[in-house]
């Protein structure tokens, strides 16, 4: 299986590439312009508790919130999560150790870290229901005393999303730089690490630490804020515009963290494609690894830190100082991530996906037909229209900034001075805007 991310190139494009990027560009500026002249008071509700001009959100339909809510649909998902986490597992142990025929690989580098994304955008936090370790936790739970089944001990407040981060890292590395990161033992021993941590540490910490510490739940949760799925304050399922729901991430330690890793690591996954880097390492093949690895982490501080010198230069309201300010403002980079991620791995999920589940139905390579796709062939319609396929990625980055760029402006209208609503806001502006050009730069190799 050839887990290459068959990305078209800028000579697709129906305009130059080089137009795409300083158009893109472009159109944040003049957006953010716009802005500034139309949308001059906060919105929707944020995080700082006051109330915005937007509608609020709607209940859902009774029948889709009784389904929901029902036992039965919350056991039925703990049931299928159960079910995938034992077919990959059987695939892990007695199938062939080659992707080109074992799924598994499929199902963690495309179904899980891909597929969650519009997984999440349609459906909600689409981890967090049918995460196999939350139900294994809720079973040890059960064995222990009441007193204990939320935990030992209670997380402490700045630990925030910082666990998250560090396993997002962790996967990015194993999934881009570490050797042999499609190899079965490799694979095995990383999601072996991952699962002692996250349940140890949900055993000690109680539930909460999932959304903390689990980094396939907290991305998942991140994107499902831009879906239309919400719980009001009741904890009824409502119904609710992606910018409302986007506003409600709650800002704490590490958000900042988790955003730059995600984004940082689809930059450096960008780069390390480009033909200038394999040169380079071609070239100079000793001692890669240790060079990648330390691109990776600069790449992520480097985007983190960027967005921190500029939401940190304003002293802002209601006791919300310059250090915890960007916190505030890091649910704006979400939107970006989710449209860098689609540009980046859309023929990947697309077409990768299909080569997976054509695998399912013959995980050990023994001429079976489990699930009746093994005589099917992946279609290549993406791949054979390059054109279609390049104006989508410039249209997603473009589109996911233009939506940072709203949602940073209605936070900044509630969190600066009003003197300060145009000037406070110009460097990040600058940042995004530089997001933007460096995407659409690497994705098309200029």
């Amino acid at each position: 299986m050839d887990l290459a991310h068959g990305l078209g190139g800028g000579g697709d494009l129906p305009i130059s590439a080089s137009a795409a990027v300083l158009g893109g560009s472009a159109a944040l500026i003049v957006s953010f312009a716009v802005l500034t002249m139309a949308w001059r008071r906060p919105r929707y509700d944020n995080i700082l508790g006051r109330p915005g001009k937007a509608r609020p959100g709607r209940p859902a339909p009774g029948w889709i919130a009784d389904l929901v809510d029902a036992p039965w649909w919350t056991r039925t998902l703990r049931m299928v999560g159960l079910v995938v986490l034992g077919f990959a597992l059987w695939c892990g142990v007695a199938g062939p150790d080659d992707p080109g025929t074992n799924p598994v690989f499929g199902l963690v580098y495309v179904v899980l870290w891909v597929g969650l994304v519009p997984g999440s955008l349609l459906l909600g936090p689409v981890v967090k229901a049918l995460s196999p370790l939350r139900t294994l936790h809720l079973g040890l739970s059960r064995m222990l005393p009441t007193s204990r089944r939320d935990g030992w001990w209670s997380l402490p407040g700045w630990v925030g999303r910082w666990p998250a981060a560090a396993g997002l890292v962790a996967f990015a590395w194993v999934e881009l730089i570490a050797p042999g990161g499609t190899t079965l033992p490799v694979l095995a021993a990383w999601f072996a690490g991952y699962a002692v941590v996250v349940l140890a540490g949900a055993v000690l910490f109680g539930p909460t630490w999932f959304a903390r510490a689990d980094p396939f739940e907290a991305y998942s949760t991140l994107v499902s804020h831009l879906s239309p799925w919400s719980r009001d304050h009741r904890g009824r399922l409502e119904v609710l515009s992606p910018l409302h729901h986007l506003s409600r991430v709650e800002p704490g330690p590490g958000l900042l963290a988790v955003v730059s890793v995600l984004l940082g690591s689809t930059a450096f996954d960008s780069y390390r494609e480009s033909a200038s880097w394999l040169r380079f390492t071609q070239a100079n093949p000793d001692g890669v690894v240790l060079l990648e690895t330390l691109l990776l982490v600069a790449v992520c501080m480097v985007l983190g830190g960027l967005f921190w010198l500029a939401t940190s230069t304003e002293t802002v309201v209601r006791g919300i100082g310059r250090r915890t300010a960007p916190s505030y403002l890091a649910h704006s980079v979400v939107p970006i991530v989710v449209g860098y991620m689609t540009a980046h791995y859309l023929t990947l999920l697309v077409e990768t996906g299909q080569s997976t589940l054509i695998q399912a139905s013959d995980p050990l390579g023994r001429g079976w037909n489990l699930f009746g796709t093994a005589e099917r062939n992946v279609d290549l319609w993406l791949s054979l229209h390059p054109g279609f396929l390049a104006t989508v990625k410039v249209l997603a980055i473009v589109l996911g900034h233009l939506v940072g760029v709203v949602a940073a402006h209605d936070r900044s209208l509630a969190l600066l001075p009003p003197r300060r609503h145009v000037t406070g806001q110009l460097p990040l502006l600058a940042v995004m805007v530089a997001y933007t050009f460096g995407g659409l730069y690497l994705l098309f190799g200029l």
